[in-house]
């Protein structure tokens, strides 16, 4: 069965007190509302990491993920953040691929597959964020895109590399727009992403990896999303740096 996971990406977002009061409030909200065999996982700003990471110190229910990192160990790359840094800050999670980056950054698929491998051979669970555009969508791309995304970031891991993967399936033109895709489009999408590992990797490591749903997703819609049977929890924008919908998100279970 794959993991129970909700994850808050914070983006571009919060102070130092801010950020202090947020991981509090969902540490100790988490251990009296959440049920157990949900985890949360809270992707900060790497400034916040190391003080996030102290507030979970005594929690086995929610973890602290960085939102990117670089695809070299070291080096003379100004701003950048490794790998092998967050890991010494026993850092859980990175998110890889999220469409801003893709955008934004312009990172490609090539770029992600160099990411995943470093992050793995760090002892991290990469958060890979796939999904199509809104031109995409309107033109039946979607599954041609979200394969593509897959087979050139994902499908060189060995078997045991690719069961520490979570993927994030993000509809672009759904994140931050208020818009949702319907239950019935996440499902569809999920099902398809998993039909693809399945092929790929086989049942078994199909069946347990890990499919967020990834746009606009609040307390008023995940119980519909999350009630799907191919959507394993969500990747929070938004409503992560809410306490109270970000619990509540995660009580949807």
């Amino acid at each position: 069965m794959a993991k129970k996971i909700v994850a808050g990406n914070w983006k571009m977002n919060t102070l130092k007190d801010d950020a202090q009061a947020l991981a509090s409030e969902v540490v100790n909200m988490a251990k009296d509302e959440v049920p157990t065999d949900v985890t949360l996982v809270m992707c900060t700003p790497y400034l916040h990491l190391a003080n996030v990471k102290s507030l979970t110190s005594h929690t086995s229910q929610v973890f602290v993920g960085a939102q990117n990192c670089y695809d070299k160990p070291s080096g003379a790359y100004t701003g950048e953040i490794s790998a092998p840094m967050l890991q010494s800050y026993s850092i859980d999670y990175v998110i890889l691929g999220h469409s801003e980056r893709r955008e934004y950054f312009k990172e490609t698929n090539a770029t992600l597959a160099a990411k995943v491998d470093i992050v793995l051979a760090n002892g991290m669970l990469p958060i890979f964020c796939c999904g199509e555009v809104l031109a995409e969508r309107e033109a039946g791309e979607q599954n041609t895109v979200v394969s593509k995304q897959l087979e050139e970031s994902l499908f060189h891991l060995s078997a045991e590399e690719f069961s520490k993967i979570v993927i994030a399936y993000e509809p672009v033109w759904a994140i931050g727009t208020g818009k949702t895709a319907s239950s019935e489009q996440a499902q569809e999408m999920h099902a398809y992403i998993r039909s693809l590992v399945k092929a790929k990797y086989g049942e078994a490591i199909a069946n347990d990896t890990s499919i967020l749903y990834g746009g606009s997703c609040k307390p008023s819609n995940a119980p519909e999303l999350f009630a799907c049977p191919d959507v394993d929890g969500g990747l929070i924008g938004g409503a992560s740096l809410k306490s109270r919908d970000f619990i509540d998100i995660a009580k949807s279970y």
